[in-house]
């Protein structure tokens, strides 16, 4: 599977800064409250209760049959019908997103159980308005695009894209099976903009492993690997890609997050791994794992947000693949290649890896930006001491 992962932002980002990972509305639950109330006083229309609403206008010549569907869903009718009018308005976009929109209330035969999910959300911010669809490019596209259209805290959830996105250009593989989707939120502190990726990667671990305890199955032992790729048994199951940009001195993020809950190829997900474990045993659904994310996460941003990252830095470490571990790292003297064995120790305060060399010195690592194997392409910068 290609990587999918976040690039770290420079020490002073421009106005449009690709953010390591994260997401989280850092302006809290008033932040959605100011959002219903604009959108709901913007929003005269109220949509009617049938299927398709509006055909969106189209940046190309494809017909209404190839229209991507969006449904809308709320955590309450409220919601449902902020969420509707406001996606009435939405453009298309960029690339394998460009086309059609047609926004509807309800879907024969969805692929996914929008009633089982909200049941299953506990989250008052984020996640409680939904854009589902059967088939999309990119639902990073959609919402980075539409950012402003939106309320803060949305998810658009696909069962199928055909455009993913991933770090650097790459394209992340979504066949059925996989959960992926992407959801906005915003943050004041550009300090912490970098680490936000680190809390969006330790709570799907631990929204994992507590689904599992929930349901009485296996505990999944899901790992992270620097910066922001989930593995299991040694493969990958998942990645995190954030895209932020600056506006009105708040950065609106986008996070996207692939995972594997189904679909074996083409590494491996995490239902193998529980019928390997019993071959009896229930599988987790696509539903709940979103669910509990999101009970998950916001859960472990407010403490971010109010005490930083330190306060989550030992889970993260109990979560994460590279404690203690030794690397090569190359570097180019004099127009020859050198390796420097170091010793990772954990996380810079910027977001970078921290390392003692064999020569007791500090460095501090950055990947590379196109390199998939951590034990090569990491690019060294000696810190001062």
């Amino acid at each position: 599977m290609p990587p999918f992962p976040v690039r770290l932002p420079q020490a002073q980002p421009s106005s449009t800064t690709r953010a390591a990972a994260a997401a989280a509305a850092a302006v809290g639950a008033v932040i959605a409250a100011v959002a219903l109330r604009r959108y709901l006083s913007t929003s005269r229309r109220r949509p009617s209760a049938s299927v398709a609403m509006s055909a969106l206008r189209s940046s190309s010549s494809s017909s209404a049959s190839a229209a991507t569907t969006l449904v809308a869903y709320g955590k309450s009718p409220q919601d449902q019908e902020l969420l509707a009018s406001a996606a009435g308005s939405v453009a298309p976009g960029e690339g394998g997103s460009a086309g059609e929109f047609a926004v509807a209330l309800s879907y024969a035969g969805a692929g996914f159980d929008a009633g089982a999910y909200m049941g299953a959300l506990r989250a008052r911010r984020f996640g409680r308005w939904m854009l589902w669809s059967p088939r999309i490019g990119s639902t990073q596209d959609l919402i980075a695009q539409n950012f402003a259209k939106l309320p803060v805290g949305v998810v658009c959830v696909a069962d199928v894209q055909f455009k993913g996105r991933g770090r650097s250009k790459n394209v992340w593989e979504s066949p059925p099976g996989c959960l992926m989707f992407s959801f906005t939120s915003q943050m004041q502190d550009v300090r912490k903009l970098p680490l936000m990726q680190y809390v969006v990667c330790l709570s799907m671990t631990e929204a994992i492993k507590e689904l599992c305890r929930a349901k009485g199955l296996p505990e999944l032992d899901v790992r992270i690997k620097w910066p922001n790729d989930l593995y299991l048994k040694g493969l990958k199951v998942g990645g995190i890609l954030c895209t932020s940009s600056y506006e009105a001195k708040l950065y609106n993020i986008c996070t996207g997050i692939g995972l594997n809950v189904d679909n074996e190829k083409p590494s491996t997900c995490l239902n193998a791994a529980l019928q390997e474990a019993n071959a009896i045993s229930p599988r987790l659904k696509r539903e709940d794992v979103l669910a509990y994310f999101f009970n998950k996460f916001e859960n472990l941003f407010e403490i971010f947000s109010n005490q930083g990252f330190q306060a989550l830095e030992e889970q993260y470490y109990n979560s994460w693949l590279h404690s203690g571990q030794r690397v090569v790292v190359q570097d180019a003297h004099e127009g020859q290649s050198v390796g420097s064995v170091v010793t990772i120790q954990g996380l810079t305060p910027t977001g970078y890896l921290y390392a003692i060399g064999e020569d007791d010195k500090s460095y501090e690592l950055h990947p590379d930006g196109n390199s998939f194997d951590f034990f090569t392409g990491l690019v060294r910068r000696k810190m001062e001491a």
